[in-house]
């Protein structure tokens, strides 16, 4: 699908029914900023930033398994770089169509040789961890089924998962309100910056079930503000 801005909202060719809550999901309609931005009125740091960022919607990753093979490419190197060598993954690995490439399916992943991924610029670590990851016997839709912390246990319980990664696996793909990467080295610069805070863990009970969009709006705000 293609999907263009519109004055009602978004265009999405072609325009098929079933292709309208996809969309919604991908593009943050499940996040609820109305509520988002009554709590963040109460709090003196968030409620302008907040306010300069009114209607950003974090976009949600529609696939679980694309979301943890994303994360893992981008493990301790550049965003840049990570889409530079996720990029010759899918065009490797995935099914060309009218205008891009469709992620490649786990299978096609699975039967992989490590050192093929490690030739389109993987780490030889993190082309074990793809490979091992495509062909784990685990139900990743599942996961949305169950509760934040038994999907963490589940995804750092399989080689190249950790605690970054399965905190934005909650956050960007299930969308869950509670989500906190404390982990992330961007969000500690934020809480730095905008509160004093070395510890982002010091902050999660502070913004409780919409730790998730806090941290998108922290670190946005983070990129966007002067220095």
């Amino acid at each position: 699908m293609r999907i263009g801005p519109h004055a009602a909202g978004v265009s999405v060719e072609p325009p098929e029914p079933e292709l309208a809550e996809p969309v919604r999901r991908y593009l943050g309609g499940p996040f609820d900023l109305d509520a988002f931005g009554a709590f963040a009125a109460t709090d003196a740091v968030l409620g302008p930033i907040v306010e300069a960022l009114r209607g950003l919607r974090p976009p949600l990753a529609p696939d679980p398994f694309e979301t943890l093979v994303t994360s893992i490419t981008a493990q301790q190197i550049s965003l840049r770089a990570a889409s530079s060598i996720r990029n010759r993954l899918i065009m490797r690995f995935g099914q060309p169509a009218l205008r891009a490439y469709a992620f490649p399916r786990k299978e096609a992943l699975a039967a992989a040789a490590p050192a093929d991924l490690v030739r389109l610029g993987l780490s030889r670590r993190k082309a074990d961890y793809v490979v091992g990851l495509a062909g784990a016997e685990i139900d990743l839709d599942g996961l949305a089924l169950l509760p934040d912390d038994e999907v963490k246990s589940r995804l750092v319980a399989l080689p190249g998962i950790g605690e970054w990664t399965a905190d934005w696996f909650l956050a960007r793909h299930l969308a869950r309100p509670g989500a906190w990467p404390a982990g992330d080295l961007g969000l500690r610069k934020a809480v730095l910056r905008f509160y004093g805070v070395t510890d982002p863990r010091a902050l999660q009970a502070r913004f409780s079930s919409f730790a998730n969009l806090a941290a998108h709006y922290l670190l946005v705000a983070l990129r966007v503000s002067p220095a």
